[in-house]
């Protein structure tokens, strides 16, 4: 047998070559990538150069402040007419901010636009996407702690009410001025929203509970944003912008929590389809009529207005037939009678201390019946004439004592909390 005759032909495949699909964005989604890398860092820049290293690279805050200050006056006098001399000070709205915010709109859809043509045949930014993820994960997260640590150690944001606001009348104050007081008033719950910012701020710096810190920073940054809104706090700008950067990093995982949340599989009552769709079309019958019936009563709810609804100051007092002056040094005499609701009257003292009663009025018979509602037991009667539309005649007893008040409506008051209203611009914070 010869060595040939060992030969053979052996068939060898060559190694499988595994490839993997380029991942590829839809040109959408590549546009709207690059217009929100480009005004997410020209927003949040210079961080966090002068944020970490501000002896050193607070240069660049400098030179980006010099540089918008000299931008935007320009923009707002050529395009818009505006003489902007007011910058930002401890109101984030002022007329600078929102044109220096329209300008870096403006240079962001620029730089999109270049950027698009330049680099049109990319199919995505997996990468980058990653690296401006890290990066607006760690800006939202200090803005978030450095927040929270002013409410928590020590509550430098809101400071208990000091004795003028104390004093002060509770119209005059401005909705700024209301929020300051109802969050100053309560170290405990200023300590507890703090306690909020800062757990979204530390979570958002951890790769692992980033999302869980995005999505706690949505919820507690709308409250925010809705407070700034509602009450013309002057953070409008910054606070909006915040809660938009924690969107941005929640989008990515939309279809995640969606699954989660909203679309996964209910666990199932019971096996057989009938009884299944019975139960769905029960549940929602009466998940519909609970909801109506809520709409229902709300809408129901009409609290009547008294038909002498007004201020009526006290022009003259008598108690037991000796007259009382109107002196600021007698707290027991009536300074003015106030009529809202229909049930109630709130009688001020010339220390403005006020005291409220129950009312039962009844203008055809000319009289009043009070009540106080921590002792059933007392009563007190008093009547009164109209001789004219604007003033009262008032006689009663009250207490034991026999009283008779001249009394004349004071002029419909403006009131800074209940007139104030909107205002997107703010030059200076109102808080009054």
């Amino acid at each position: 047998m010869s060595a040939s005759s060992w030969d053979e032909t052996i068939d060898v495949a060559p190694p499988a070559v595994v490839t993997v699909p380029a991942v590829r964005w839809n040109p959408i989604t590549r546009v709207l990538f690059r217009f929100a890398f480009s005004y997410l860092i020209l927003y949040n820049f210079p961080f966090p150069l002068d944020y970490f290293w501000p002896k050193v690279f607070g240069v660049f805050g400098r030179f980006d402040e010099q540089m918008w200050r000299a931008i935007v006056p320009a923009v707002g006098k050529r395009f818009f007419g505006l003489t902007i001399t007011i910058f930002t000070n401890g109101s984030g709205d002022t007329t600078y901010d929102y044109v220096k915010a329209l300008c870096m709109l403006v240079v962001a859809v620029a730089v999109t636009l270049i950027w698009s043509i330049l680099d049109r045949r990319r199919l995505a930014y997996t990468r980058l996407h990653g690296w401006l993820h890290v990066y607006v994960r760690f800006a939202l997260g200090a803005a978030m702690i450095a927040y929270g640590a002013a409410k928590v150690i020590p509550p430098t944001q809101f400071p208990a009410p000091t004795i003028d606001r104390l004093t002060q009348p509770f119209g005059d104050a401005s909705p700024m001025g209301l929020v300051w007081t109802f969050m100053g008033a309560s170290a405990a719950y200023t300590f507890f929203t703090g306690v909020g910012e800062l757990l979204s701020g530390v979570l958002l710096m951890i790769r692992r509970t980033a999302l869980l810190g995005a999505l706690i920073g949505i919820a507690v940054l709308a409250n925010i944003v809705a407070l700034n809104f509602f009450y013309d706090v002057p953070v409008k700008l910054f606070s909006s912008h915040l809660l938009a950067m924690a969107v941005f990093l929640v989008l990515p995982d939309t279809r995640r929590l969606a699954q989660f949340f909203v679309l996964h599989p209910p666990s199932q009552l019971f096996q057989r389809k009938s009884r299944r769709i019975a139960g769905f079309v029960l549940g929602t019958a009466v998940a519909l009529f609970i909801i109506f019936s809520a709409f229902q009563q709300a809408t129901g709810i009409q609290i009547p207005r008294s038909p002498i609804r007004g201020i009526w100051n006290v022009d003259t007092l008598t108690v037991d037939g000796v007259d009382h002056p109107p002196l600021v040094t007698d707290g027991t005499r009536w300074r003015r009678l106030v009529f809202d609701y229909a049930q109630t009257v709130a009688f001020q003292n010339m220390f403005d201390s006020r005291t409220r009663y129950g009312l039962e009025l009844s203008e055809s018979n000319g009289m009043m019946h009070l009540k106080k509602r921590n002792d059933p037991k007392w009563s007190a009667t008093l009547f009164f004439k109209r001789p004219a539309p604007n003033e009262i005649v008032l006689d009663g007893s009250m207490d034991g004592h026999m009283y008779h008040a001249l009394l004349h409506k004071a002029n419909e008051q403006s009131f800074h909390l209940t007139t104030r209203g909107f205002h997107w611009i703010n030059e200076y914070p109102y808080n009054r």
